[in-house]
């Protein structure tokens, strides 16, 4: 690129973005800093203060140091409406939505990009650890659309231990165009180490958690702000609920009616997995299922297979007396299928494979939530990593919902494509078929993975590259 274009670097007072524009300076850009406030209310952040006047002070700090130009924007008008009263929408309906994702879309990408255009940038530099690159063909010649545009891919970062391309898996080409990753191809200790080395005020400043942009919150108080509290039942889901419920029957036949001729007589329905930090590293295997028979699926089959276990369990009450004076009180019959064992707030403010803020004792293992039912106002639990309403082997991006970053790659109807998918951020790439239908396009993990949540997204890749995404 030349040296000549201008570029505005999103300087948010950590370590990460403070690099970036260093590096860019080092290299002869023309290179400025602008901070943007997305957040006022400071009474739902942990702290309670303002944690970005903080950060501004050390992005300011950090320019005058690198020795950029510092602007600052408030973009928290278009941030609310944008991202926030998406988030709000979203848990309303018991879904659960990535506000970091959506304010790469809506705000670093867009309104962020505009502002900085306004101030003369060509390019906008963020510190996220991910990279680009323009696509080449066969001949090793640029790829360019209809319109003579170069066509960019996204990469995974060179750290895997901080790859962010998850973050940015719904931006356009029109972005990527204007987008910069300066340390895409640095690891994370070497950033600290450049940053000891200018002796840049942000390089020992932790980083940040939380929601993008707001800092690090207490979520059910946050969430407080429009969703109502309303108490609810806790039920725990016993085993003996699988043995007699006809979706899940439905996964199973179908998934080992998929299985390779000469494998196992039965596919595998229960995840190994545990957490990002203690995830089981399998070896390179086959995919276990037949691509002939994933194709020979109807839509209707794939539809019912992308679909959870629902639950609906009655409990009956019955009157005993109880004491020397033999008082009447009431109680639930004992169910085969599970037990109310605690109250909550508000069904809404759950995400299945949620674990903590539950407050239930008296189990062996971690208790999980498996499935929300705002309607009831309802949460279904289940105890261990090992519970089968954990795990889930196929899910469907709706039509509307596929995003595609490479157009040129985009699979039509009928079309049915290995690829790795990621469905939420610092999950360990799994292997899965996607296949695309008139309904949407469905992915089938090669094996079962653990806490797919609607409304969070779905990511893609072939290789390192990040091809598409959608909401699950």
């Amino acid at each position: 690129m030349e040296k000549s274009k201008k570029i505005c670097v999103g300087l948010s007072g950590g370590v990460d973005s403070s690099v970036a524009a260093l590096l860019l300076k080092q290299q002869g850009y023309d290179v400025f800093a602008l901070f943007m406030q997305n957040w006022h209310d400071a009474s739902t952040t942990l702290h309670g203060d303002c944690e970005w006047e903080e950060d501004r002070f050390v992005a300011e700090m950090v320019a005058r140091k690198i020795g950029i130009p510092f602007y600052f924007v408030d973009l928290s008008k278009e941030y609310r409406q944008r991202v926030v009263d998406y988030m709000f929408e979203e848990y309303s309906k018991g879904r659960t939505p990535n506000p970091d994702v959506l304010c790469n879309r809506e705000i670093k990408f867009d309104a962020f990009l505009k502002c900085a255009e306004k101030l003369g940038a060509d390019m906008v530099a963020t510190g996220h650890y991910c990279r680009k690159e323009i696509a080449l063909d066969s001949d090793g010649q640029p790829l360019k659309d209809k319109d003579g545009n170069h066509i960019y891919r996204i990469l995974a970062g060179a750290d895997p231990n901080k790859d962010q391309s998850y973050f940015l898996c719904q931006l356009t080409q029109a972005q990527l165009a204007k987008a910069m990753f300066p340390i895409g191809d640095i690891v994370k200790p070497e950033v600290r180490r450049i940053a000891r080395e200018a002796d840049l005020p942000s390089a020992d400043k932790k980083d940040s958690q939380g929601i993008c942009f707001v800092g690090k919150v207490d979520l059910p108080t946050f969430l407080q702000q429009k969703l109502k509290p309303s108490e609810g039942d806790i039920v725990e889901v016993y085993d003996a609920y699988y043995s007699e419920n006809g979706q899940y029957e439905f996964i199973r036949d179908t998934l080992d009616s998929l299985l390779e001729d000469g494998q196992d007589r039965h596919a595998r329905m229960i995840t190994d997995y545990i957490s990002e930090d203690k995830a089981v590293v399998r070896p390179a295997s086959e995919c276990p299922f037949s691509s002939d028979k994933i194709s020979s699926l109807s839509d209707e089959q794939l539809m019912k297979l992308a679909l959870p276990v629902r639950y609906d369990i009655e409990f009956e009450t019955e009157t005993y007396r109880s004491g020397k004076k033999h008082i009447k009180k009431t109680r639930y019959k004992e169910n085969p299928y599970g037990k109310i064992i605690g109250k909550h707030d508000g069904a809404q403010f759950y995400t299945i494979g949620q674990r903590k803020g539950l407050n239930i004792g008296g189990h062996k293992d971690s208790v999980f939530v498996i499935d929300t039912d705002v309607e009831k106002n309802v949460i279904y639990v289940g105890e261990g990593h090992t519970h089968k309403g954990l795990s889930r082997s196929c899910l469907r991006v709706a039509p509307e919902e596929i995003h595609w970053i490479r157009n040129d790659l985009r699979m039509l109807p009928g079309e049915q494509r290995r690829y790795k998918v990621r469905i939420r951020y610092r999950q360990p790439l799994q292997d899965a078929t996607a296949v695309m239908r008139d309904s949407g396009l469905y992915i089938i993990f090669d094996t079962p993975q653990r806490g797919i949540t609607p409304g969070q997204f779905a990511a893609w890749y072939d290789g390192d590259e990040m091809i598409g995404s959608g909401v699950i």
